[in-house]
C-alpha cells in the first residue's frame, strides 16, 4: 500500500515539486441531455398580437437562451441525492406570413421546465466566510446551508418547428407571465402578452445541456511549479526607443514578490518557540 501523501515538498522522478492542499469545488455527479422540447407556448410582445391573429402561417427564426433559474432540494428517503429544478427562459423570433410574400418578424418568450436527480453527497457543517457581500444575507441560503451547488451549462437552442393553433384549449398548465423575473421581461423592450386565447403559437426547440452538482472540498494536488506567463505584456506605444522603457524591459520579472516562499526545512529552535506560544 503506498504511503499517504502529506502537504509539503515531494521528491520524485515525475518533476512534482510539492503537494499542496487547495480549496475548490469538486464535481460529485453530472449528466448531459439532448432535449427535444415540443409545444412550448410562445408569449409574444403585445405589439405583435394583431400580426399573429392575421397570420396564415409561421416559420422558425432564431432562439436565444436568456437565463436559467436553478433550485436544489434534497430527495426524501434517498440520502445524498438532490433534485435540480431548472427553468429555461428563451427569447424567440419567428417569421409570420400574412397575405404579402414578405414575412413579419415577431418576438416573444418561451419557457421550459426541467428536472434532474443527481448525487451530491452530504454536509452538515455550516460555512461562513469573511468575503465581503453586498446587501443583506440571503435568508434562503442561510436556511439551506451546505447544499451542493448546481451548475447548468447550455448552448443556444435550435428552432425545430413552429405552428399556429386555432381554438386550442388542451393545454391547462401554461407559464404564468407573473412568474417571469423582471430582468427577463426587460430583455424584450416591450410588454409581453399571453396573446389571443383563440389563437396560439407553439414552438419546438432542441436544447443541449450539461448539469452537475458541486461541493466545496479541500483536495491535495501535485504541483510542478508556479504558473508564470511566458508572454510579455505589449507596451508598444510608438516610442520604443526611449531609454527608460528600454531599461525597464531588461529588468527580470520579480517572481518572488508575487508568490510566497516555500519552507523546505524546519527553522531553528522551532520546537522551543512553538512550546512558548502553546503555553507548555
Amino acid at each position: 500500500m503506498p504511503e499517504k501523501v502529506m502537504p509539503g515538498p515531494v521528491e520524485g522522478p515525475d518533476g512534482i515539486r510539492e503537494a499542496v492542499c487547495i480549496h475548490t469545488r469538486k464535481i460529485y455527479d453530472s449528466c448531459r441531455d439532448k432535449d427535444c422540447i415540443e409545444d412550448l407556448r410562445f408569449y409574444p410582445k403585445l405589439q405583435y398580437v394583431d400580426v399573429i391573429n392575421r397570420a396564415l402561417s409561421v416559420k422558425g427564426g432564431s432562439a436565444k437562451l436568456l437565463y436559467v433559474y436553478v433550485d436544489v432540494e434534497p430527495v426524501s428517503f434517498n440520502r445524498g441525492f438532490y433534485s435540480v429544478d431548472m427553468r429555461f427562459f428563451y427569447a424567440v423570433t419567428l417569421q409570420a406570413y400574412l397575405s404579402s410574400p414578405a414575412p413579419v418578424s415577431v418576438e416573444g418568450l418561451c419557457v421550459f421546465d426541467k428536472r434532474a436527480i443527481l448525487f451530491g453527497s452530504e454536509g452538515s457543517a455550516k460555512i461562513f466566510s469573511s468575503e465581503a457581500r453586498t446587501g443583506e444575507p440571503d435568508m434562503q441560503l442561510m436556511r439551506k446551508s451546505n447544499l451542493p451547488v448546481a451548475v447548468v451549462e447550455a448552448v443556444e437552442p435550435l428552432i425545430l418547428d413552429a405552428r399556429l393553433v386555432d381554438h386550442c384549449g388542451r393545454r391547462e398548465c401554461d407559464c404564468d407571465l407573473c412568474e417571469v423575473p423582471s430582468f427577463v421581461s426587460s430583455c424584450f423592450n416591450g410588454e409581453l402578452s399571453s396573446g389571443d386565447e383563440n389563437r396560439r403559437i407553439y414552438v419546438t426547440l432542441g436544447q443541449f445541456s450539461i448539469v452537475r452538482l458541486e461541493r466545496d472540498s479541500q483536495l491535495l494536488v501535485p504541483v510542478y511549479d508556479y504558473c508564470m506567463p511566458e508572454k510579455e505584456c505589449s507596451c508598444d506605444t510608438g516610442h520604443t526607443n526611449e531609454d527608460p522603457c528600454g531599461i525597464f524591459r531588461n529588468i527580470g520579472f520579480p517572481v518572488g514578490e508575487f508568490f510566497p516562499p516555500n519552507t523546505i526545512t524546519t527553522p531553528e529552535n522551532y520546537d522551543n518557540v512553538k512550546c512558548c506560544f502553546c503555553g507548555k
